[in-house]
């Protein structure tokens, strides 16, 4: 029998006693004099306090292809009308609010957890939520990764020749600029005669 780690069996006690294992750090002091940290001040911040909240509602993450993924969310009781997606600052915030209940007679056992939520989750650079279905309870999410055509690689072709065809011609002439004079150019025509 291997023996566990610390942090597992820490975690192991409290769960057996109803406790909660929770840490926050305060990194403002670490960018009071740094510029241009702000994103990493934003998702360290986002990271620290998504550590704290519940871990409802349940969720999947599962990669799809290539560049997409699917966010699925088990929502069970609420409908589309009680569900919101919001994309702000590159997190995707989901929420979900309960709405009233319809005559469901005496509850006797609610097992079924409905109660309000928010979810954040952090989006990299160029990703965009392509779109959300629902389906037996389960909310979908599509979300694809969408990198520009000007930060994609792109090949060179290398060109076998003489040097003097890849390197660009000289202009003949210059532009006209106020106050400079222009050089003078003597057409080939004239100069063979």
């Amino acid at each position: 029998m291997t023996p566990a780690r610390p942090g597992a069996i820490l975690r192991q006690d409290l769960a057996e006693r109803g406790g909660f294992l929770t840490m926050s750090y305060d990194f403002a002091p670490l960018f009071r004099t740094a510029i241009g940290f702000d994103r990493l001040a934003q998702v360290m911040d986002t990271a620290a306090r998504s550590a704290a909240t519940p871990s409802y509602p349940p969720y999947d993450i599962a990669k799809t292809g290539n560049d997409s993924y699917a966010l699925t969310m088990a929502i069970a009781g609420f409908g589309p009308d009680d569900i919101e997606l919001v994309v702000q600052d590159n997190t995707l915030i989901v929420s979900g609010r309960v709405s009233d209940p319809q005559n469901e007679g005496e509850i006797l056992h609610r097992g079924i957890a409905r109660r309000a939520f928010e979810r954040r989750f952090a989006l990299a650079d160029h990703v965009e939520v392509t779109g959300a279905d629902m389906n037996n309870g389960l909310l979908r999410i599509s979300v694809r990764q969408i990198v520009p055509e000007a930060l994609k690689p792109r090949r060179i072709p290398v060109q076998s020749g003489a040097a003097s065809e890849l390197t660009p011609k000289a202009e003949t002439s210059a532009p006209e600029q106020p106050g400079l004079h222009r050089p003078l150019t003597v057409p080939p025509a004239a100069a063979a005669a």
